[in-house]
């Protein structure tokens, strides 16, 4: 049975998928800046003052960069800082509806981040992707949505596991995987 937010509930959602966005974006600008330095042989870290440290920056022979390059570089290192900002405003927006909101989903949110390895992004993305707004009836229904149930395989005598599904919410997989991934990492005796 397929279960649709309400248009409330869907809002809710806009906030952490936007983040997602802002961040494949940033990493875009940061990997197109890298690229086209490397073509000229520079590597260089992408900070703040990036665009001002492009004057010191030569080719390999010696000579300053092309000023088309330049000028490419300072665009997009503007378009990066723009990116950088609007993610801290919305981070700053998600931290202050996590201290002061009184909204059960958020109530939620701080409940999950109580628990060890949960942090503000995996607290909030299943809250609002998962938890908020859907009930479920058993484990099953929460790991066929995760995406994470097995797909066993039958024929004949054959008998085999093809690992999980992935039909569920890729969101949700992910930062399951993720966590998975950080309990083994940083609590490997437990």
């Amino acid at each position: 049975m397929v279960a649709v937010p309400s248009i409330e509930e869907e809002d809710a959602r806009q906030l952490h998928r936007e983040l997602e966005a802002l961040k494949r974006e940033r990493t875009r600008h940061r990997n197109r800046i890298s690229s086209l330095l490397v073509v000229h042989g520079i590597r260089a870290e992408i900070t703040d003052d990036f665009a001002e440290r492009l004057s010191e920056m030569q080719l390999r022979d010696g000579r300053a960069l092309p000023e088309h390059l330049c000028e490419r570089l300072v665009r997009e290192s503007e378009r990066l800082h723009v990116v950088r900002a609007q993610i801290a405003e919305l981070e700053a927006e998600r931290r202050a509806l996590i201290r002061t909101s009184s909204d059960p989903a958020i109530e939620m949110v701080r409940k999950l981040m109580g628990l060890s390895g949960i942090g503000e992004n995996a607290a909030w993305l299943w809250v609002m992707e998962f938890f908020a707004w859907r009930h479920f009836r058993n484990r099953r229904e929460i790991g066929s949505l995760a995406g994470l149930t097995p797909t066993p395989h039958a024929s004949g005598e054959s008998r085999r596991e093809l690992g999980i599904d992935k039909a569920g919410n890729p969101r949700v997989r992910a930062m399951a995987i993720e966590i998975a991934w950080c309990w083994v990492r940083y609590q490997p005796d437990r």
